[in-house]
């Protein structure tokens, strides 16, 4: 029978004695509080080495490595060189070990969990290990090492300052000795609780021991947050719960009816293997871990984990009058010659958040929030600017993003065309970029299939294509080369319209290789086809320029209009009451959204743009999705499927004046058919 002792420097009243089998050994594990007398634990641990096969040393100021350096604690140490019969540890190098496990299993395990999590730690260099590991997954990493040794309200914010700072403890712990002198800063105290306090709120991951996150908690700032911890008993899981954390994170494995501290296992592990403290290495205990399986505890006190990801989205007003809405103490009477002026200020304007949208909830459990970003400038002055300046603005967005904790980020509107369609934005930011084309082209024919099966203007194949024509304006851009793509699928004929002969030839190429039965025409030269056409897909980057003619098209035609700004005004669309015009495929999201401001949609709509970005987050696909101007069929069916796992919906088709009923559609197919009676085509 071996038997382990533990003396720890909290309350007796703890204490606990109790048999186990542990590494094939019979033992018995027992505790002796010390009450925070030091002298009492020296004495403890004088008479503990006369009966125990090892001796644990807990709730202690351990050594502990910070970079290059390891600093080692006086009194610490001179407790445990009481002890000089048998092995005495503090279980400081097992603790390393599990705190980078514990990392690394909740990364695995909950899918990127701490990706551009904004993580606290009450003290760095104690949890420098985690911090290490932790800054491979997010640069948002703050500790409170300088507040509470010297009072400072400041926080240190990367793993240099942290070194640098622990480097000059023996100055800070002069300050440090001042500071306990209490009447020379009186306020101070209080400032630095307020301030910890403060920062707790705002942090996701909080990470410190449970008596040290008790002493800053209040006002509910631990609610939804997720705490690592250690050795958390059945009293700290309970005040867990009345502070409504979300996820609380136990490094230390729990083998045994009682709760155990990391000191108590290594002990036991120094007196299984006969080894000295100096003799165990990283090997054997990695090897011991693993035979055991130890792993963390995953604790939810309030029995429902909320795995929360984040994102954000980049939005841009699209012409003077959005920018009017965003300023209301703009009246309608302002000048156009100021207007202009406006417009072009609004461009140098540094990225803002519009809003924050939260509580979208996927029927699997998964739940996003995320920001709206708006950047100031309209499709006008985009283009009349190089794209390095819009490039600029949209990383100082993403930049904002990351701060906020923003898992990934997507492109809206004019944002993704500039350029070469989000490939250098992606290439430069430090968060993972989409510009939503994927979910854009899905959503478009999507609602187009739907808008044509509600006329019954063409029917439907029993097998085989669409016998029916099809145009797609912008074909060679991202989203237009992937809908003419599906179209040669399910279509009769294809037109591929657009400005470049040249291009529209090698898209055609390129389609007939995947599709060799597919009947495809490249129309640089395309108004004179306008009236053959059944259905329209326009998504081209004109910014508001006439892409055709619509007094030309067909009575009956669906036209989808994925361009932003669009490429059809209300002025033009109402000039074709016999023509069905829809704003592309916009999205149902699953649950009711709270937070959204006003995006020119009706209540819990969005943009398909927007709502790739959410369904990647719902998944955890923290990834570059979508860039470029080469959108593939490939993640176009992927990101459809994952928006009906997220329970995505196609939303009720609308056009420039809001939604189309069926009432409004059936008159659409009323006007078609009689203007078709008289209707000649080329």
């Amino acid at each position: 029978m071996k038997h382990v002792i533990t003396v720890s420097m909290g309350p007796s009243a703890q204490d606990y004695s109790f048999k186990t089998k542990f590494l094939g050994n019979d033992f018995t594990v027992t505790r002796q509080g010390a009450d925070g007398d030091e002298d009492r634990a020296w004495d403890l641990l004088r008479r503990a080495q006369a009966d125990a096969d090892a001796v644990g040393l807990g709730m202690i100021r351990d050594h502990y490595d910070v970079g290059t350096r390891r600093f080692v604690h006086k009194d610490t140490d001179k407790l445990l060189k009481v002890v000089t019969r048998v092995p005495a540890t503090t279980g400081a190098d097992l603790r390393r070990m599990l705190q980078v496990r514990a990392v690394r299993h909740v990364q695995k395990t909950l899918g990127n969990y701490f990706n551009n999590a904004l993580v606290l730690f009450l003290s760095g260099t104690v949890n420098y290990d985690i911090a290490v590991e932790m800054s491979q997954y997010t640069p948002n990493l703050s500790f409170a090492d300088a507040v509470l040794k010297t009072g400072t309200p400041a926080l240190l914010t990367s793993l240099s300052q942290l070194e640098l700072f622990a480097t000059g403890s023996t100055m800070a712990n002069g300050i440090w000795a001042a500071r306990k002198l209490g009447a020379a800063l009186p306020k101070l105290p209080k400032v630095k609780q307020r301030f910890l306090a403060r920062e707790m709120a705002k942090s996701h991951v909080i990470v410190g021991a449970i008596e040290d996150i008790r002493a800053f908690a209040g006002d509910g700032n631990l609610k939804r947050k997720t705490l690592l911890s250690s050795a958390i008993d059945e009293e700290s899981l309970a005040w867990l719960k009345e502070q409504e954390v979300n996820l609380a994170i136990d490094i230390c494995p729990q083998p045994f009816k009682e709760v155990v501290g990391i000191n108590v296992i290594e002990a036991m592990i120094l007196a299984a293997t006969g080894l000295e403290p100096q003799d165990l290495s990283d090997d054997d205990l990695a090897e011991i871990i693993d035979e055991l399986k130890l792993t963390p505890q995953l604790l939810h006190p309030t029995g429902q984990f909320r795995n929360v990801r984040r994102f954000a989205f980049i939005i841009h007003p699209l012409s003077q009058e959005a920018i009017r809405m965003g300023f209301p103490l703009l009246p309608k009477s302002t000048p156009k010659r100021v207007m202009d002026q406006i417009e072009k200020a609004a461009a140098m304007v540094p990225p803002m958040v519009y809003c924050k949208m939260t509580n979208i909830v996927s029927p699997t459990g998964s739940e996003a929030e995320g920001w709206l970003i708006s950047v100031g400038g309209t499709p006008k002055e985009m283009l009349a600017r190089s794209p390095e300046f819009t490039y600029r603005r949209l990383l100082a967005a993403a930049d904002k993003a990351q701060k906020m904790g923003a898992q990934i980020i997507g492109l809206g509107a004019f944002t993704k065309v500039v350029g070469d369609a989000g490939v250098t934005v992606a290439r430069r930011a430090n968060l993972p970029v989409t510009t939503g084309n994927s979910y854009s082209a899905s959503g478009a024919l999507w609602a187009a299939a739907d808008a044509m099966r509600r006329m019954g203007l063409v029917e439907a194949p029993k097998d085989g294509r669409v016998q029916a024509k099809t145009m797609v304006i912008g074909a060679t851009g991202s989203i237009g080369s992937v809908s003419a793509r599906l179209l040669a699928m399910a279509f009769d004929e294809v037109y591929l319209a657009g400005r470049d002969q040249k291009k529209l030839e090698a898209l055609k190429a390129s389609i007939l290789k995947e599709t060799p039965d597919a009947k495809v025409v490249a129309a640089a030269d395309y108004e004179g086809h306008l009236a053959e056409m059944d259905m329209i897909v326009t998504s081209t980057s004109g910014a508001g320029k006439k892409v055709l003619d619509i007094t030309k098209v067909k009575p009956g035609c669906v036209i989808t209009d994925v361009a932003r700004p669009l490429d059809l005004p209300p002025e033009e669309c109402a000039k074709r009451p016999d023509v069905l015009v829809i704003e592309s495929g916009e999205i149902d999201l699953p649950s009711r959204v709270q937070g959204l401001r006003d995006i020119t949609l009706p209540e819990n709509i969005v943009y398909a743009c927007l709502a790739e970005t959410i369904v990647l987050a719902l998944e955890g696909r923290f990834e570059v999705f979508t860039v470029g101007r080469d959108t593939e069929w490939r993640k176009v069916k992927e990101i459809y499927k994952l928006g009906l796992k997220h329970g995505m919906k196609l939303a009720s088709i609308s056009g420039v004046n809001g939604v189309y009923t069926d009432e409004d559609i059936a008159k659409v197919v009323e006007l078609a058919r009689e203007r078709r009676k008289t209707w000649q085509t080329g």
